[in-house]
C-alpha cells in the first residue's frame, strides 16, 4: 500500500476513534465518519468493509503495538520477573490514562449483556495481551521469584479491576479520589502517578517472596 492511501487510512481510523469515543459504538454510523473524514462512503467501505470493521480497525491500530512491547518485554531475559511488572504497570498506566473516552467506549462495549461477532472479536485480541502479562507471571511463580500460591487470575482482575473502576465510574471515583478524574491536567499529575504507585506497591507486597 503507498504512503498516500496509508495516509488516509490512518486519517479515517482518527476521526472513527474521536466519532466512536464521543457517540459510542451504536451511536456512531459510518455516514458521519465518512463525512467529517471528509471521503466518500466507497472509500471507506474499500478500506473497511462495515461499521464492525471500522471499529475493529481502531481498536487493533491501539493495542497492536502495545501488544508487541509486551511480548519484547516479556522474552527480555535481562530483566527479572519483577522488574517487568514493574514496567508493564507504567506502560499500562500511560495508555490507560492517555486514551480515556476510547477505554470507556471499549469496555463499555465489553460490558453489555451481548454476545456478537464484535464483542468476540475484541476479547480475542485483548486476551493476547493478558496471555502475555500472565506469562510474566508464571515465570516469576516458576523461578520462585514470585510466591508458589500466587493467583495469577486474580492479579490480572486487580490490575484490570482497578483501572475498570476508576475510569468507567467517574462520578463516583471522583468523589472518592478528590478530584475531577475527567479533567486531563488532573489525569497526568495526579491520577497517573497514583496509580502507578499504588499498583506496584500492591503487587510487590503480594507478589514477592
Amino acid at each position: 500500500m503507498d504512503k498516500d492511501k496509508i495516509d488516509k487510512k490512518d486519517h479515517i481510523l482518527d476521526v472513527a476513534e474521536r466519532v466512536f469515543s464521543a457517540m459510542g459504538y451504536d451511536g456512531a454510523s459510518t455516514r458521519l465518519i465518512s463525512g467529517e473524514a471528509g471521503v466518500n462512503m466507497a472509500m471507506l467501505n474499500y478500506y473497511f468493509g462495515s461499521k464492525e470493521g471500522l471499529f475493529l480497525a481502531v481498536f487493533d491500530r491501539k493495542i497492536t503495538g502495545f501488544q508487541n512491547i509486551l511480548q519484547n518485554l516479556g522474552n527480555d531475559d535481562s530483566m527479572s520477573s519483577w522488574d517487568k511488572m514493574e514496567k508493564y504497570i507504567e506502560l499500562y498506566s500511560e495508555r490507560v490514562v492517555n486514551n480515556n473516552c476510547f477505554q470507556k467506549l471499549l469496555y463499555q462495549e465489553m460490558g453489555m449483556n451481548r454476545r456478537t461477532e464484535l464483542s468476540d472479536n475484541i476479547r480475542d485480541i485483548l486476551m493476547k495481551s493478558i496471555s502475555e502479562v500472565d506469562k510474566i507471571l508464571q515465570e516469576g511463580v516458576n523461578s520462585g521469584e514470585f510466591k508458589k500460591d500466587t493467583d495469577i487470575q486474580m492479579v490480572i482482575a486487580s490490575i484490570y479491576g482497578t483501572k475498570n473502576f476508576i475510569v468507567n465510574t467517574p462520578l463516583m471515583s471522583s468523589q472518592m479520589l478528590g478530584y475531577d478524574i475527567q479533567d486531563d491536567k488532573i489525569l497526568e499529575e495526579k491520577l497517573k502517578p497514583r496509580l502507578k504507585n499504588f499498583m506496584k506497591n500492591l503487587l510487590k507486597s503480594y507478589l514477592l517472596n
